[in-house]
């Protein structure tokens, strides 16, 4: 007898932006499980998930976006919001293009594919919106006042969107982790893993899959009455 996965999206159809590697992919890899006929938005020539459709897309063009969801080729009922970039350089040194490029793909970006997908949701009667943010959008960090800034304003775009589609049937939340255990994080300098790991509280860190998981339960009819929340994964990281 075959395993039912952990969630269930048959019949529904999904986009990840940034679904390539990493947590995206993670993402990517339970939506085709549970069933999903999932798109990712991400860059020309990389590999994707087997059992997922490839788009070459630039989140921070709207008329990119634009034309990729016309290439889905019918409504979108879930939406990952993964894609971002860092571009990390204390204030005082931070050049406008390190300032101006992590605001567009992290926050630009993220507001493009929710005004392009929400049409879609509300005709269709619901939707399912999840934006991954970061602990740091919540507390700051040194040296990211571009990325931490770029995080903040999606906590804030979460939950005004969560508030003006929530009566069609639109939920709109967002999965913050801290440090997550990826081929990036394992190429930082050992001491920076280690003062994560000292912020911890389990003394240890997630994985992609920890941070996967948390997405999918808020894709998942199980979450059907959440909304509006920002749901730290972060091994108690930040308290």
């Amino acid at each position: 007898m075959a395993i039912e996965p952990a969630w269930s999206f048959r019949s529904r159809t999904a986009v990840v932006t940034g679904g390539v590697r990493g947590i995206g992919r993670a993402i990517v890899d339970g939506l085709v499980a549970g069933g999903a006929v999932v798109h990712v938005f991400d860059r020309a020539g990389d590999e994707v998930s087997p059992g997922a459709i490839l788009h070459a897309v630039d989140v921070a063009d709207s008329a990119s976006v634009a034309a990729a969801i016309a290439a889905v080729g019918g409504p979108v009922s879930l939406l990952v919001n993964n894609a971002g970039i860092t571009r990390d350089r204390s204030i005082v040194r931070m050049t406008d293009e390190e300032w101006q490029s992590v605001l567009q793909v992290n926050l630009t970006g993220a507001f493009n594919l929710i005004r392009a997908v929400a049409p879609g949701m509300i005709a269709a009667g619901g939707g399912r919106i999840v934006n991954l943010v970061s602990i740091n959008g919540l507390r700051g960090k040194f040296g990211q006042a571009n990325y931490a800034a770029s995080k903040a304003g999606l906590v804030a775009l979460t939950k005004t969107a969560a508030r003006e589609l929530g009566p069609k049937g639109v939920t709109v939340n967002a999965v913050a982790p801290g440090m997550v255990m990826t081929e990036m994080t394992m190429r930082l300098p050992e001491e920076i893993r280690c003062k994560a790991l000292d912020e911890s509280q389990l003394g240890r860190l997630p994985g992609v899959d920890d941070i996967a998981a948390a997405v999918l339960f808020l894709l998942s009819d199980h979450a059907a009455f959440v909304t509006g929340q920002v749901l730290r994964v972060d091994a108690g990281q930040y308290i």
